[in-house]
């Protein structure tokens, strides 16, 4: 099978660059793995984030704003081509806080951020009682929260279906079930998979998530990842409690309320813990009381992809030139980035988004 770009994996990040690919009239193959890998697309928080983001790297700020300036048009574009509605909301969201000096140092890092993006920065800072009024049902022991009005969230798991689905439609490949085991260039690239098939392409994309440590090296990336574990709870249908989301509860569009994440360091482990769980239940209810009455209906774990200072890596190959790293562990909010634009730096545009600082040469 021969294509203009391999991709491997299948994950919201690949099948984004995959869809972006594709609707630049180019020939795509992607190779996605077996049920039993570790898959961030299918255990994340769904959050369209900005705030928080880049408080090192401005750039990295920049980047997450241009991703969810853009996810609306994303999202309706897809959903006209496949019939599924993202469950985009993007209203704001809250960054809460249970200590006024946790406030007011928080308050002072975005207000540093904000002048480094020339006032590009839109939150406003609600106490208690203006916070009351936005979320009825919000606990006393919250003092007040950081409202950013450029964040959102939606349904990552129909964001997956809608991806695969229309990356098919447009005539793109998407195999599932497959090991890579080989990589080479002869000429163009050519991927070997365990079961004997093989894909030849101009182009390889690697975008595989924790599985880039193994086969980054083979393509000359350090490809420097490492997993997190993320647990999450989810609860019963419920009338409408949570207004916006936050990084501690969201309610999805189909009533249940996400809460989370933990945020652990236990290498290639992605189960649950009943302290991880209870301490996730307590920090809820904290902030919404209400929650206590709630009943679970399942909780998960699933590994985070992260870099060592958790910015994306964006890399071409320099002993492989046309072999390009691909990842991040903000797959949801950068999909509307990577499907959009990403595209055109693959492609060397002249109009192209600028992603030196998150090549990887700011790991030597």
């Amino acid at each position: 099978m021969s294509s203009d770009y391999v991709i491997i994996g299948g994950g919201v990040v690949g099948l984004s660059v995959a869809w972006g690919l594709l609707r630049r009239g180019l020939r795509v193959t992607v190779l996605d793995g077996d049920d039993g890998s570790f898959r961030a697309s299918r255990g994340n928080f769904g959050l369209v984030w900005v705030q928080s983001k880049g408080m090192n790297q401005p750039r990295y700020a920049q980047w997450s704003q241009t991703s969810a300036a853009a996810w609306g048009d994303f999202a309706a574009e897809l959903g006209e081509a496949t019939g599924q509605n993202l469950g985009l909301e993007q209203k704001g969201g809250y960054d809460f806080h249970f200590s006024e000096e946790s406030l007011q140092a928080t308050v002072e890092k975005y207000e540093a951020l904000k002048d480094k993006l020339d006032g590009d920065y839109p939150f406003e800072v609600l106490g208690h009682n203006a916070l009351r009024k936005e979320e009825p049902h919000i606990g006393a022991s919250v003092v007040g929260a950081i409202l950013h009005h450029q964040d959102g969230h939606a349904n990552p798991l129909r964001l997956l279906q809608a991806l695969a689905a229309d990356v098919r439609r447009m005539g793109g490949r998407v195999l599932t079930g497959k090991t890579v085991t080989d990589l080479a260039k002869p000429d163009g690239f050519r991927v070997t998979c365990a079961d004997g098939t093989v894909v030849e392409a101009g182009k390889l994309v690697l975008s595989a998530g924790l599985g880039a440590a193994q086969l980054g090296p083979k393509l000359g990336f350090k490809a420097p990842v490492r997993p997190q574990r993320g647990q999450v709870l989810i609860t019963e249908k419920l009338p409408k409690i949570i207004n916006r989301p936050s990084l501690i509860a969201r309610q999805v569009d189909e009533g249940g309320i996400q809460i989370g994440a933990t945020n652990e360091e236990v290498g290639l482990d992605d189960g649950v813990t009943q302290p991880g769980l209870s301490g996730l239940a307590a920090e809820a209810i904290a902030a919404y009381p209400v929650l206590g009455r709630a009943q679970l209906v399942r909780s998960w774990g699933a590994l985070r992809v992260l870099s060592p200072d958790g910015l994306p890596i964006y890399e071409e190959s320099a002993e492989m030139p046309g072999a390009y790293l691909v990842t991040c562990h903000s797959g949801i909010t950068l999909a509307a980035a990577h499907a959009r634009f990403l595209p055109d730096w693959l492609e060397g545009a002249t109009d192209a988004p600028d992603l030196e600082v998150f090549g990887e040469a700011r790991f030597s």
